[in-house]
């Protein structure tokens, strides 16, 4: 027989093939197309969302530039005071007035980085800790206990309560006994 007749499950009736297949091939055109639709409408996302990163890399980037504006502004004057006290030294020759203007100076400069958020480390007669110090020198001194902090050589410094920049410092040691019972010298450790 040229045409079979083949049941479809659940409809409890006889379908020609060829009927079938034309249903089929609608339902496979259907989904094709669904299939397109949603392809299209992923790389139409995806193509978005390369946008939205680039614009936040640009944005980012812009931001970063210009983060700073407001400090560079607030130090600005301390510049012009440098330039204004050694003009002044070196048309008077009054080194006295220098001294005072470089105070003056230096009062305005902690005084914008207290603002920032930077402030300096009390380091002297601390314990060592190398979180917030950098021994550049043990002193051996039966005066003082091990391990503090005698000398500051570098100011460390804490920016939002993060050390910023450890601070270079001396160290004291407990002198060892030597073998006629002297102590020894100063030990140099490099950090």
């Amino acid at each position: 027989m040229a045409e079979e007749v083949q049941e479809v499950q659940g409809a409890g009736e006889a379908v020609p093939p060829k009927e079938e297949l034309a249903h089929l091939k609608a339902e496979l055109e259907a989904k094709g197309q669904e299939l397109d639709r949603l392809n299209d409408r992923f790389l139409r996302l995806a193509a978005e969302f390369e946008n939205y990163k680039k614009r936040m890399n640009r944005e980012r980037e812009e931001f970063i530039k210009f983060a700073n504006e407001t400090l560079i502004i607030e130090l600005l004057p301390i510049l012009d005071n440098l330039e204004r006290a050694v003009s002044a030294a070196k048309a008077h020759q009054n080194f006295q007035g220098l001294v005072e203007g470089v105070e003056m100076i230096h009062r305005l400069f902690q005084s914008i980085l207290e603002k920032a958020g930077v402030r300096p480390m009390e380091v002297l007669g601390k314990p060592f800790d190398p979180h917030f110090h950098q021994a550049v020198l043990h002193i051996e001194s039966s005066e003082r206990p091990d391990n503090i902090v005698v000398e500051e050589v570098q100011r460390g410094y804490f920016f939002e309560n993060q050390v910023l920049r450890p601070a270079m410092v001396k160290v004291s040691k407990v002198p060892a006994e030597s073998t006629d019972g002297k102590t020894g010298k100063i030990e140099v450790e490099t950090a």
